[in-house]
């Protein structure tokens, strides 16, 4: 069983919930997750918060059929690199239908359940990826 740590989950609540990576001032490099220090211009760029917008494209996926511990009733899943529009890579899991995922696929985030500490733990929530096309078939199906 996974248990999480507490003061963790509250230090990575912005980056984790919203996004939120960094930007070097001196040479504009986009960081995510955050850092503090720019390993291209050292001491001389200044780090500020910036906001990602989660929209970009599937580099490479992989779908677990075998879970690790605690993630056993998601199997099947999907898990996938994502080029974020604005240049960074990221991990995540596509939600949605597995045979849908492929390399080029636009996908957008969505905030869903991660996991669970079990019955009795934390239940941690984060950004998943949904394919891009999804969110204009829901809003086809609203028109009609």
């Amino acid at each position: 069983m996974h248990r999480s740590s507490v003061p963790l989950l509250w230090r990575l609540q912005e980056s984790k919930y919203r996004l939120i990576g960094t930007k070097c001032t001196a040479c504009n490099q986009l960081y995510f997750p955050p850092r503090n220090l720019c390993p291209t211009c050292r001491r001389e760029g200044k780090i500020e918060q910036f906001q990602f917008s989660g929209i970009g494209e599937v580099v490479s996926y992989t779908i677990i059929r075998t879970a690790p511990s605690g993630f056993e009733k998601l199997a099947p899943y999907v898990v996938a690199i994502v080029k974020l529009d604005e240049g960074p890579n990221i991990s995540g899991q596509i939600v949605g239908d597995k045979d849908m995922v492929e390399i080029g696929k636009k996908v957008r985030p969505v905030f869903r359940r991660m996991y669970e500490d079990g019955d009795d733990g934390l239940i941690q929530y984060g950004i998943k990826f949904q394919p891009a096309e999804n969110e204009a078939s829901t809003e086809k199906g609203k028109q009609k």
